[in-house]
């Protein structure tokens, strides 16, 4: 029995389903052994006339990295049906270019199997009537983006969707090399290298509409390139168009090189600073940090740090790419431009400066 159910589970994940209505509705459940009324004829499926009716927030949901969130979903009849039904219920996760979606959970009753990255980490919430509401723990950068709750009541099949939008900051990154050195797959590892992953459109457009401008185009993750500008000038795009988001849509993955856009979210730890007299080079910064009992932060991390927790420091440190920056939150004299950011001396080969550390809690 444990098998066939697992079987059953695995083929409702695999499955398509798509909603459709013909003006028609069921009122039998075509599952386990209602198909049969026990003397060796078949049950026949008739029409009520109630409709299956799936309910999700119409506003995103926001949730930070390493916390726990709830996406939302009710589902109800009309007219409202008193007998008690087994109902599926299948959970899945939209992809931000549009191919297959990406299964997440699927339950029959009161069991269920969660799948892939979440695996232990998702499970049904259904403490309400008619409830079958979505549970992610610990939640991670990757778990950004879109969900349907679809439910399955025999022959009829209705689903919505909840948007689960992480709290963080967007990046725009080059690697040591220079500029527009990275092809999409080399983009995608240098964001996972900062602590990040590449950032969709949304956060992309979320991050302008904060005030990003950034002339230099990037891969994001839909494998699409684009750079946001607030201030139109002739290098990036021309004096005479709007502010707004400019893309070079598309681009071959493997062929075409950009730079980056990474986004990373709050962070589970802290982000200090160390210095010492004499400055430290990039291997005595490293080894300073683990002799603290952390490790040297990645760029993520410092621009979290920045957002999130106000950091705050005038001085350059090492981080672990080998750049040298420093996090304004309060602009000040003889600490770069009037505006707040996280200001950069690129990769320099020699020189001595601090260091930025990292400390889980």
């Amino acid at each position: 029995l444990p098998l066939l159910l697992e079987a059953t589970l695995l083929r409702l994940a695999s499955g398509s389903h798509h909603p459709f209505y013909n003006g028609f509705y069921y009122n039998r459940l075509m599952n386990d052994n209602d198909n049969d009324n026990g003397n060796g004829q078949e049950k026949v499926v008739y029409f009520n006339g109630a409709k299956l009716v799936v309910e999700t927030p119409k506003d995103p949901i926001y949730s930070s990295n390493g916390a726990n969130v709830t996406l939302p979903c009710h589902y109800h009849y009309e007219p409202d049906l008193e007998a008690k039904r087994k109902i599926r219920i299948k959970w899945s996760k939209l992809r931000e270019d549009y191919t297959k979606e990406q299964d997440v959970l699927v339950a029959i009753g009161k069991t269920y199997m969660a799948f892939g990255d979440f695996r232990g980490r998702a499970h049904l919430h259904q403490a309400g009537r008619r409830e079958a509401s979505l549970v992610v723990s610990d939640v991670r950068l990757q778990d950004d983006g879109k969900y349907r709750c679809e439910v399955i009541d025999g022959l009829e099949d209705e689903s919505n969707v909840v948007d689960l939008r992480l709290q963080g900051i967007v990046f725009p990154y080059q690697p040591p090399r220079g500029q527009y050195r990275l092809n999409f797959h080399e983009a995608e590892q240098a964001c996972q290298e900062q602590g990040a992953i590449l950032a969709t459109f949304n956060q992309l457009f979320q991050a302008w509409s904060e005030g990003l401008d950034w002339c230099n185009a990037g891969w994001l993750a839909d494998g699409t390139v684009q750079y946001p500008i607030r201030l139109p000038r002739k290098p990036c795009g021309g004096l005479h168009l709007a502010p707004g988001i400019r893309s070079y849509g598309p681009r071959h993955r493997h062929l075409h090189r950009f730079d980056a856009f990474c986004f990373s979210s709050a962070l589970r730890g802290e982000v200090f600073y160390l210095d010492h007299p004499a400055g430290m080079t990039l291997e005595k910064a490293k080894q300073s940090c683990q002799d603290a009992g952390a490790e040297i932060a990645r760029v993520g991390q410092l621009y979290s740090a920045w957002k999130f927790l106000g950091l705050d420091r005038c001085d350059a440190g090492w981080l672990a790419d080998g750049s040298v920056r420093y996090p304004i939150a309060k602009p000040r004299a003889n600490c770069g431009p009037p505006e707040p950011g996280v200001r950069s001396f690129g990769f320099p080969s020699k020189g001595k400066f601090g260091v930025f550390c990292y400390k889980e809690r």
